[in-house]
């Protein structure tokens, strides 16, 4: 059997054995986010478990076999990456969906890069150029750009941090600062470790045949006042990765960017004609394989090694390795 029989057949396991949801009460306290589930500990540890919900459009859209355990090992692979460059509050990876941090409290905002306008949702840079605007979060932006052109630098489009079912709302460094969530020393500090890490992130993807297009980073502040990354960094959930070597050819014909990201998913929904609002669809199983491939796939391309899925299900084997 060759290995792409091998994964076709694991993903046909995991199909019947996503993981959508955890509940562990003796782990601690439990909060839930988009895609992870997030439990505090009483000696100031936080364990994340990342799960295989899929999120777009600020809605959860279902499940994606092994997508938790890709996402997971990935973010592990680039805090340790990027340890030199900007902290972050990661400690051990106890499980293939699971990662052991530092408890931090989360600054509410979320650093988002881009280095390129595009992006098909109500709040995308694109869509705001496309109905005449010419600043972008306080950014001025210059006549004549067409959709998925390359920025002339990277640009910091913050934006505040939305409940699950409600859009993050951007805004410039100005308005962040005057709804008075953080101070402008946290906003600076953070913003600086966005940066950094986003020319890291680029640089790396660029080695590797891939455009960084855009991505969002979450800071938080430890108990002794430390400004660190948590979360997720440079994942498919988190950023917009394309193809490098048909950018050029596909930009000239007016083409989207193949994608190397969720953007699977986000073009199911756009070619059944779904508009972000309400219920979306279900995923049929053959959408949910096909996005399996493509996070694998990224794993694979960005970190050089060979991603073998854990088949176990996946409640019972957390238990076990948390010892719950």
């Amino acid at each position: 059997m060759s290995n792409e029989e091998k994964l076709d057949q694991a993903i046909q396991v995991g199909l019947g054995r996503a993981l959508g949801g955890t509940d562990f009460p003796s782990l601690g306290r439990r909060y839930e986010g988009k895609v992870r589930d997030n439990y505090t500990t009483a000696d100031g540890r936080r364990y994340i478990v990342v799960t295989d919900r899929i999120s777009a459009f600020d809605h959860v859209l279902g499940t994606i076999p092994f997508k938790g355990q890709v996402l997971n090992r990935l973010a592990a692979w680039w805090f340790e990456q990027t340890r030199s460059i900007a902290d972050n509050h990661l400690l051990s990876v106890p499980d293939p969906n699971v990662l052991e941090c530092v408890e931090c409290e989360p600054l509410l905002v979320e650093m988002v890069v881009r280095a390129y306008i595009t992006g098909s949702t109500g709040t995308s840079a694109w869509t705001h150029y496309q109905k005449g605007a010419r600043v972008f979060a306080g950014h001025p932006l210059p006549e004549g750009l067409r959709k998925n052109q390359r920025l002339a630098a990277p640009i910091l489009t913050p934006a505040t941090k939305a409940p699950i079912g409600e859009h993050d709302v951007t805004m410039s460094r100005e308005e962040i600062l005057a709804q008075g969530k953080v101070t402008a020393e946290e906003f600076d500090t953070a913003a600086a470790m966005a940066m950094r890490l986003f020319e890291a992130g680029a640089k790396l993807a660029a080695a590797r045949g891939l455009i960084l297009a855009d991505t969002k980073y979450e800071m938080g502040k430890t108990k002794d006042g430390r400004i660190v990354l948590i979360d997720e960094i440079h994942t498919p959930d988190s950023s917009r990765f394309w193809m490098a070597d048909t950018y050029e050819e596909r930009f000239a014909r007016g083409e989207d960017p193949a994608p190397f990201d969720k953007d699977f998913v986000r073009h199911y929904y756009t070619g059944l004609g779904y508009n972000y609002d309400g219920p979306p669809p279900p995923l049929p199983d053959d959408v949910r394989a096909g996005a399996a491939k493509r996070y694998i796939s990224a794993y694979e391309r960005i970190t050089g090694e060979t991603f073998v899925p854990d088949t176990d299900e996946p409640i019972a084997r957390i238990r076990k390795n948390l010892g719950l």
